[in-house]
Formats: structure tokens, sequence, C-alpha cells
């Protein structure tokens, strides 16, 4: 550290000069006591020379501070000299800064204090500019402070000290409050001569001169902050604690030589910050301080009041809080809530305020970021206060979702075990113990060191034994607790054997499994990732031949969880929820890729007789018989074996289509199959290589062969999955076990190449946010489909890959599909967490204005008498352009939409009112078509259609009134346990909304029932009857109560909440027995009145539970009947005929109107009736025909409106 103490008297004594240079010494080593100072009073350029060099060399590649002290010398020269002496001080000697530079190297930091210092700032930009410099220009770190301007004279009055300059860097408080005593009222009554005596120590907040100094940092890093870029105040308030003093006093040298008309220059160039608002805080709090500071100066022992700045700042934050946003100004006190975390009386506050702050969202956090939280944080892990334990876990919670790069510092500093010792602390909520959970998680997520200090922290048993009690418990546990528990301990595991072995060990999977019947799909989903991190295990440590040497009984012991594991998992394949199969996939292509060898022998037997069947039903295959394609090509995975079909048609033409639509919609980012891979179809090399393999892993033990039977088929369930997402995944656990399909084209010709209901899958990671609604909260996950794009750019988007040839077992592990659950899960905590979303009150607004709009409705439909619907009631009539006609309808009950669907799945939808088509999209692009209906759910709210299938499969879509913009919220398959052979085409189903219940039936001998909340089938109802069911209603007024009709013509009454469900069973359809083609219940209070169509034409009117026969039979279509509608509200129903007849009739029996082809009808047939559906509250009826025209009718009541 260089200073040039040049004497201000012209002939003074050594003395004086001595005495200069050895306070500004002290000034420095007070202030960084660790820094070497070394003084030279006016020295020679060589000795100058000699001191840069021996400074670097001791400073290595840490900063050096250079200060030049140029007091009776001449200004710098235009050139950017300084002046020095020569030996004997008989003449000055000008040094270039240039040279300077070159001595100093970088970090480097100068202070010069003289007239026209600027002078030497701009001859340095030169210097930077031209890139002359000694040494490479990428790793310029200098920074400079000038005194003033280059055409500048330093102040000369008696006010000012002659090194003012200096004085404003070294000693600012006491230069501050001297300057602040000459302009305020105080300096009457106040002797300036008492600033040297303020009392205390600067670093003792607790004393007078501390808390000056605590106050002068908070407003000078608040000045910094709200006028400097955020990336400069990190490089010079952040990084380093001498520039950040000297950067802090500079605004203060700035203010007080502005007003001696001299302006103070730095490198990099500061905004002007002298006239910032803040300086009026600093100037109370000092006259607070100084008009105390006699009394205490007379007498030491008096108590001094601490200033009121710190909490009138922090009241100041707490207003912005209420008011502002992330649109608004960010809040300038930020700096000073920080500074308050080192004080205990204010902390617990001020760590309140932040945590509402970072809450806010991501931006905020980063605004927090920036202004340097994080080492106030990390410091206060230290603490063991109790009351701060909450709040600190929260604002950690909110520094991890965004930054996950902090998880190095806080396993250096041993911040894990504070978050270990909450997890464990039962008195702590569970939503807290969860965030702690995430806090750990997010310390060990891909990050080796982390995990190895958790576990030896004991992380694994914490978690598995607060899952394991809050299994035993019956009361239900927080399930963020539970899902964070799981998602903790996959991150634990994952990747690291030791860690799995520990967990396997302590019973993980039997302690993991029974959540997999959870009600929340992300707990199940995470449950799921926990197992599924286990796998990998058995199968490392046997390959490395470590299985020789371990004991025989663990080995046994870890085949047995493995077992546990994949019985678990193969018992969801078919839950309710997107994201749970999507781990099960994840999972079971873990578990094939150890265990390919004997996955590969078992798939080859079991594809072999019915390879046909099967692969027509995968998805989008061509019905093979009938193209000369060839049946199956497996991929070559390792360098020799091949798992194929013997049948001679392997590959016939030797090529593969990649223009399958899966390809062509962007499901796919290749074909599964390149194409030179399908040559060798040589049976030679196949047969060797399957023996070759087998003896070659011969190590990898293999489970019970039970056990891989019932593997492949759970894999080809996943295949064909409903949700494109999971059949992507199926189809690449297929792959790794050496089943490959071969896609064919399905193109329809009159359908677009590029399907406008198929969204690309271009994504990996899950949405982050969920809307939540009143049912099917589920669809908080909203989408299977609708992800961000993943930060990292690793293979893991979960969607086809080409050829999984490689032969390093590390390149094909990448491409395994990766698990979304946990990334998906992080979200939650990146969203507002203690306040609710604004939106909610608009949605309220407008479910109130629906509700209200209903009740008028229905209030009409229940007291109008129904007038006549006949011909001339037809208000619409749309040509659906459906070539094979329309087999269901629905109208929306609050906007003049109809929503169609035809036998291939294509579903349109028309505005009857101003004659327009909104949107047509297909359900899917699987081969099997076939619809079974369209149901709206949370019509109240931002509705969702559910779209059922003739094969049980369900979809439900968002935003489907909207050309393009229809997006899959989540698919499932309904019907589960066919009978043996029979693939179900004729699958029932209905929602109820009061209870969020689907029930489904159909050519098996049961009624599910799913609860659409939790995504999960909650009840099977043995339907007692050998035929199956034709048709079902749900009651619209009692909760958990429906009605089924069978093939034989019996009707039954079902109670969810009946002991054994059933309630009562007749058989009204007697004179022929024929199929119940439909059933309603009768609009009103009454528990069992029921409506009941058969196919031989006959209407029965049912009081099922107090009399067993019909009080009321109308027969109206003999033989032909197809169709039956039961207005929820109005006494009124329809009926429809193949006979190109609808009849409308009250609920007592009499017959309110007849449709019937005419030639004057507009020359329009209506063809074989194949749909009826009225308007929930008006009296409305949609008629959907076999000739593809929807036909609108409305009574005359309806019509006036």
């Amino acid at each position: 550290m260089a200073t040039q103490g040049s004497n201000p008297f012209s002939m003074a004594p050594q003395k004086a000069l001595e005495t200069i240079g050895k306070n500004l010494r002290d000034q420095y080593e007070r202030w960084q006591p660790k820094a070497r100072c070394k003084v030279e009073l006016d020295p020679t350029v060589d000795e100058v020379k000699k001191l840069c060099n021996t400074c670097r060399r001791y400073a290595k590649s840490e900063r050096v501070l250079f200060h030049y002290n140029g007091h009776g010398v001449p200004k710098p020269t235009a050139n950017g000299e300084i002046w020095l002496f020569n030996k004997s001080y008989t003449q000055y000697i000008p040094l270039p800064i240039s040279d300077l530079d070159s001595w100093l190297r970088t970090p480097s930091i100068y202070v010069f204090d003289c007239s026209a210092a600027g002078m030497i700032v701009n001859a340095f930009i030169e210097l930077l500019d031209s890139g002359t410099s000694s040494y490479p220009g990428s790793a310029r770190d200098c920074i400079l402070l000038a005194a003033c301007e280059a055409h500048e004279t330093l102040p000369q009055s008696a006010e000012f000290p002659a090194d003012v300059f200096t004085s404003c860097l070294t000693t600012p408080i006491k230069m501050a409050l001297r300057w602040f005593c000459t302009r305020s009222l105080l300096h009457e009554s106040l002797d300036c001569s008492l600033i040297d005596k303020i009392p205390g120590r600067q670093n003792d907040r607790k004393t007078l001169l501390g808390e000056l100094n605590w106050i002068f940092t908070a407003v000078t890093d608040t000045i910094a902050w709200n006028v400097l870029p955020h990336e400069l105040f990190r490089r010079l308030f952040r990084q380093d604690l001498l520039v950040a003093s000297l950067f802090r006093n500079f605004l203060l040298a700035e203010r007080i030589m502005r007003s001696a008309n001299c302006s103070p220059v730095s490198y990099p160039m500061l905004p002007p910050t002298h006239q910032h608002h803040m300086w009026d805080a600093w100037d109370m709090a000092a006259e607070i301080c100084l008009s105390q500071l006699p009394a205490l100066v007379e007498d030491p022992n008096a108590e001094f009041q601490p200033s009121p700045f710190f909490t009138e700042q922090l009241t100041a934050f707490e207003v912005w809080l209420d008011h502002g946003s992330e649109h608004k100004k960010p809040p300038e006190q930020l700096p000073i809530v920080l500074q308050v975390l080192l004080s205990q009386c204010h902390r617990f506050r001020a760590l309140v305020l932040l945590g509402r702050f970072l809450d806010m969202g991501p931006w905020a956090v980063d605004l927090a970021l920036s202004v340097g939280i994080f080492p106030y944080v990390l410091k206060l892990l230290q603490t063991t206060t109790p009351e701060l334990r909450q709040i600190l876990v929260f604002i950690w919670t909110k520094i991890l979702a965004l930054d996950k790069s902090c998880q190095v510092d806080l396993v250096k500093d041993g911040g894990h075990v504070y978050f270990i010792r909450f997890l464990n602390s039962v008195e702590a909520y569970p939503e807290q113990r969860a965030m702690a959970a995430f806090v750990l998680a997010v310390i060990v997520d891909g990050h080796r060191r982390g995990q190895e200090a958790c576990i030896e922290a004991g992380l694994i048993h914490v978690c598995l034994k607060h899952l394991h009690s809050s299994m035993q418990n019956d009361v239900q546990t927080e399930p963020l607790f539970l899902q964070w528990l799981c998602l903790c301990l996959g991150k634990l595991w994952e990747d690291f054997t030791e860690a799995q072995i520990i967990g396997l060990q302590a019973d993980a999977p039997a302690i993991c499994a029974p959540l997999l019947s959870e009600p929340q799909p992300e707990v199940r989903a995470s449950a799921v990732f926990a197992l599924a991190t286990l796998l990998d295990i058995g199968f490392d440590s046997f390959r490395d031949g470590v299985g020789g040497d371990e004991e025989c009984d663990d080995d046994e012991k870890t085949r047995a969880e493995i077992i546990v594991i994949i019985k678990s998992l193969l018992n969801i394949v078919s839950d309710g929820s997107p994201l749970v199969r999507a781990e099960v996939a994840v999972a079971l292509a873990r578990f094939a890729f150890g265990h390919k060898q004997h996955l590969k022998s078992i798939a080859a037997a079991y594809w072999k007789p019915q390879s046909n069947s099967l692969l027509s039903s995968l998805p989008s295959l061509a019905n093979i018989n009938g193209t000369g394609s060839g049946n199956i090509v497996s991929s070559q995975i390792g360098p020799l074996i091949r798992v194929g079909n013997d049948n001679s048609s392997v590959v016939r033409d030797g090529r593969v289509s990649t223009s399958s639509p899966l390809a062509t919609a962007g499901v796919m980012h290749g074909s599964p199959l390149s194409d030179d891979s399908s040559q060798h179809s040589d049976s030679g090399i196949l047969n060797d290589g399957i023996s070759n393999g087998v003896i070659r892993h011969s190590r990898s033990k293999p489970l019970d062969n039970a056990m891989y039977s019932q593997c492949v088929p759970a894999m080809c369930t996943l295949a064909k999955d409903p949700s494109p997402r999971i059949a992507t995944l199926g189809r690449r656990v297929l792959s790794i076990i050496g089943i490959e399909q071969v896609t064919k084209s399905v193109k329809s010709a009159g359908s677009s190449s590029a399907r406008p209901g198929h969204l690309p899958l271009t994504f990996r990671t899950p949405p982050v946010s969920p809307p939540r609604q009143n049912f099917l909260t589920g669809m908080r996950r909203v989408c299977s489909l609708e992800f961000r794009p993943h930060l990292m750019n690793s293979p893991d988007s979960g969607l086809a890959d080409p050829l999984l040839g490689s032969s390093s077992g590390v390149s094909e592990r990448s491409l395994l599909p990766q698990s979304t659950i946990y990334n998906f899960s992080c979200g939650h905590f990146s969203k507002p967490l203690l306040t609710a979303s604004d939106d909610s009150e608009e949605l309220l607004a407008i479910r109130e204005e629906r509700e209200r709009f209903a009740l008028e409705r229905i209030a009409k439909c229940q007291h109008s008498s129904v007038s006549k619907l006949n011909n001339n009631s037809q208000i619409a009539s749309w040509d659906t352009r459906f070539e094979t006609g329309t087999r269901t309808a629905l109208l929306q009950p609050f906007s003049p939409i109809v929503i169609a669907a035809d036998e291939s799945e294509r579903i349109r939808v028309w505005n009857y009112e101003e004659a327009t088509l909104l949107n047509g999209f297909d359900n899917h692009d699987f081969p099997e078509k076939g619809i079974s209906k369209l149901c709206l759910l949370n019509e109240l709210d931002e509705s969702l259609l559910l779209v059922a299938s003739g094969d049980g499969n369900i979809r439900i879509w968002k935003d489907y009134t909207v050309r393009g913009k229809q997006k899959l919220v989540t698919a499932f398959s309904s019907i589960q346990g066919h009978k043996p052979g029979v693939r179900s085409l004729s699958t029932v189903v209905d929602w109820q909304q009061q209870s969020g219940y689907l029930y489904a039936s159909g050519e098996i001998s049961s009624v599910m029932i799913w609860d659409l909340d939790k995504e999960q089938l909650i009840n099977s109802i043995p339907s007692s009857s050998d035929c199956s069911v034709s048709a079902l209603a749900s009651s619209q007024v009692h909760a958990g109560q429906f009605a089924a009709g069978f093939v034989d013509g019996s009707v039954r009454l079902y109670d969810v909440r009946a002991p054994d469900m059933l309630v009562c069973a007749t058989r009204p359809h007697t004179q022929q027995v024929e199929r119940v083609v439909g059933i309603g219940f009768q609009p009103g209070l009454d528990q069992g009145k029921i409506v009941s169509a058969s196919q031989a034409g006959d209407i029965q009117f049912l009081d099922i539970r107090n009399q067993r026969d019909a009080y009321l039979t109308i027969d109206v279509h003999r033989g032909s009947l197809t169709a039956l509608a039961v207005h929820r509200h109005a006494p009124i129903i329809a009926s429809g005929s193949a006979k190109q007849l609808i009849k409308v009739f009250s609920l007592e029996g009499e017959q309110l109107g007849v449709i019937r082809y005419q030639h004057t009808f507009m020359a329009q047939k209506i063809g074989s009736v194949s749909c009826l559906t009225f308007h929930p509250y008006q009296v409305l009826l949609a008629a959907g025909a076999a000739d593809a025209c929807v036909s609108i009718y409305a009574d005359d009541n309806s019509q006036t409106r």
C-alpha cells in the first residue's frame, strides 16, 4: 500500500510528515486489521517500483491498494503522469500511470487524492481501451477512486481538512458528522471537538459509535443498491470487504465534496448519488445520535438510547409489502433489512418480513440474492433460537426453490444438520417439516458430498421413521410432508449404491409400499420415485463382482426387497393419474435395464404365440395382416443380443416406416429404429447372441421367473396407455427388453398430416402452475402435456430414442427415461405459499353469476308446463360432416355451444347461435376407435371435457372450445379386468359432479368407481349379474347413488354408502328380453324414481325403492328404440328410434310431440337417431343421427328467450 504524504507546510519538520503517514496507516489498519500496510514518505520512482513489486509478490492474486496523497506536488499531467521526487529532493520526476500499472498488475485499487486527479483516470481508461497494458486484457480488474475531475482543484477552505477525500474514505463517520454539524441547527449548541470523543467501538452496535457506523453502512448500501446496476453493485459492494468499504465511503466523499464544487470520479463510473433521499434519513439519525453526545461524554455510564432508524425502515418495508408487486419499483429498504438481521432485537421481525417478500415470487428471491442475503441467512443457521426456526426454514425453501447451487455452501457450513433436526422435531407443523424435507432433497440432489453428509447425519432413518409412523396413525398426515419425505429419500438413494443398501436393509420397500394407495397422486408418484431409485442397486454390485464377496443372506435380503418393490409397482400400472404411471414406467425401465437378459427371453416367448393380436393393438400399428411389412423387429441392444420373431417376415423389405403419425405428430424424436439396424435379420446371429449373452451376464442372478412374466404384460399395458406421454415411455421400456414395433402409418384419407389435436411432445418437466378447481383439483398436475423445457440438456425427455444400441453401459444408462416428479414438485415452493392467488376472486364471481343463472332457469323448468316440441321447434341444424355419423353430443350449460363426436373419435365444437365451427380435433391417434360418451366436468367453473372411448379409456381436455388450443389434462383406463379374450368395446360411463365420481362398466363383471379428484379407483362393485351393463346413470341429486341397466333387461340401483352397495334390483323389461338402451333418474328429489328404456321399444317408469314393478309403461318404438334422454330438471323425456323418429313425453307418459322425417323439413332426413341430450337448465334438445346431422329443438317458451 503506497502512500505519498507530502507535508502541507512548505518547510515543515520531518515529524509532521511522519504523523500524517502514520495516521493514514492506522486508519487503514483499524479498518482492515489483516491487511499489511506500508507507508512511503516522499518516495522516489525506484522506491515506488520496488514497493509495488514486493506488494504484488506478497499479495499473490489478492487485491493491492495504492493510495497516492499528492499534496504539494504539481498536478498530474495530461498524459497521465504523477509526480515523485529524485533522490536528493531537488526536482520532480514524472511516473507514467502505465508503468505503475505494469508493476502493480491486477487485481488492484488506486486512490488518487490530488487536484486534477481525473486526469489519471482518463489516462487509465485510454490505457485500458488501447489494450497496450503489459498483460492480457480479459483479466483486467482495476478500480480507481479519484478526488476530483480533470479540470478541478481540491477545496482550499478551512472548513475541510486538506486531504478531505482521504478523510472521507478512511474516517467516514467523523467526516460526515463534522460536515453535518456545521450545517445543522446543532452547530451552535454542540462543540465540534466532541465528535472526536464519540464513545464506543465501531464494531459494537450497542455503543453510539457502533450504531452510527451501522446506520451509515445501511444507508450507503441502500443508496448503492438502488442506484447501481445489480451486476456492478455485486462487484463493488459484495465481493471484497475493502472495496465495499471504500465505495461506501466514496459515496460520502461525493456528497461532501460536491458541496465544495468538487466531483470525485471513479472507475467503474457510478451514477450521481449525492442527492439521494436516503441521505435525509442519515442526517436525521445523525442528529438524534449527536443530541445525546454531550451527556454521554460527560457521564460515561449514562444509558445510550438506540436510534429508531431501523424500526422505521422496517415499517416502511412492511408498507411496501402491503402494496408492492413485481411490476412496481422494488422496495428500497431491502439492504437495510439485511443489516437488521445482524441485531438480535430486530431479527425476528426482519426475517418474517423477508419471508413475506421472498414469497412474492422468484423475482423477489432474485432481488434478495442480488442484495447479498445469502451469507447472512447461512450464518443464522448456527443460531439455536427456537422462534427463528420456522421462518428460517421458510426462507431457505424460497431460496433453494430458485437457486439449487447453494447446496454446496450449505453442506460446507454444516447447514444440513439444522434442517435434519427440524425435520425430526415432532412439534413443528407438517407443512413446515415438508419444507425442511424439500431443502434437504435439494441439498442432496445430484450432489455426492451432500448425500454423504446427510447419510452420516442419519437422514435415511429419520425419513423412514416418520413415514412409518404416519402410516401407523389413523389421522391423515399432511400429504405434502409424505410427498417430500419420499422425494428426499429418492434423492438420497439416487445413483448412490451405499445409500441404497442402507435403505434396503432398513426395510424401506415395505415402508414406502403402503403410500402407493394414498389419495393424492403426488404422494403416490413420489413413493414410486423413491422405490425406483432403490432398483438399480443389486445389479450394479453383482455385476462388478462384489456379489461374490458379500454374505449370502444379504444377497437374499436384497433380492427379496427388490421383489417387494416390483410387486408394489405392478399393482399400480393402471393408476388413474398419468403422473403416477409415468413414474412407474421410469421405474420399470430401470428394472428392465438391470434384468435385460431374463426379461428378453420371457418377452420373446410371450410375444410369439400372439404377436399379431398384440401388435395390432399397440399404438398406431396398422392391422398387420393386411400389410406386408412384417411383424416385429427388435432393436439391437448390446453388441450381439437380438431377440425377434423367428418368422421369416421380420422385415420383408428391409425398411422401417418412419412416417407413422406418431413420428409426424412430434411424439417421437425419430423412428424407434434406425433403418440400417433392421437389415441384420439373420437368424444365426439371433440364437448365437442369446446364448452368448446369458453366459456373459451369468452373475446377475435372476429373480423368480413368475416375477418376470408378470412384468412383460405390465410393460405392454404401459405401451398402450391412453396418455401419449406414457405410451411413449412404455415403448421405451419395451425397446429395452428387445421388443420394437414397426409402426405403420394409419392416416385416414381425409385427415391433415399435422393433426391439430396432437400437441408436439417436446418437453420434459411438468408445469409449475396448477389451476385449482372444484373437482379434479387433481388437474393441478395440469397435464401430462404442459411441460416447460428442462434446464439441463440431459437426454431425459422420456421420449423414444433411436436405438439403444451402444455397447458401453454408461451411455446406455443415460438413455433411460428420467423421472419428472421431483422437478414437478419443486414448482410448488416457487409459487406464493402465504397468500391465496388473486384470480380466485374472479373465478368465484363467475361462479356465483352462473349459479344464479342456473337457479333461475331451473325454477322455470320446474314450473312451466312444457309446450309441444315438434318439427317446427328446430332452432338449429348442423352438418357435422362426420363420415360415420354423430355418435354422441353434449350441450354446454352457459354458452350456445354443442359438442359432438363420431365413432372414430373426432370431436367437433359448434356455436349454434352463430352457426360457426369453433374447434375440431382427434381424441387420440390409436388405431382402435370407438366413442362411448361425452361429459362436462366442473360446469360452473372453467369446464373440462371428459371423453370416454368404447374401450374404457378416459381422456379429459381443457380449452377445447378454442381452435387448436385443446390440451389433454389427464388420461387413464377406467375399465380393468376384462373377461379373458374379450376386448371391451361397449364401455358405459357416467359422471357425478357432487361426489366427483366417474362410474364405468361394460363387458366386465363389476362397476368401477373412480374418484377423479384423487385420480384413483376407489371401489369396484360386483354387478351381481352374469350379463354386462349396457346403460349407466348417476343421480344428480344424491351423491354416491347410481343406476345400471343390463343386457338382459334388468335394472339395479346402487348406493356407494350402503353396506353391500346394491339397493335393489328389478326386471321391468319383460315382454321381449332386450338390452336396456338408456336409463336416467327422474327430475326431482325422489331417490328411486328412474326411467328405463329397452331396445324392444318400451319405456318403464320405476319407483324402485317402493315397488318392484314399473308404475307406468309406454310402448314407443316397436323393436327399434336407440336413444333416451331425461331432462335434469324439467318433467320431460325424449326417445329416438332407428326409424327416424323422436318422441317427447311428460313424466306422466303423455306424448308432447313427435319429430319426424318430412320432405318440407329442410329436405333433411334425420336418419337413425343415435343420440339425444337435453340442455341441463333449458328445454333444449339436441339430436344426433347416423347421417352426421345434429339438430337442436327448443320448446315455445325457450324460443322466446
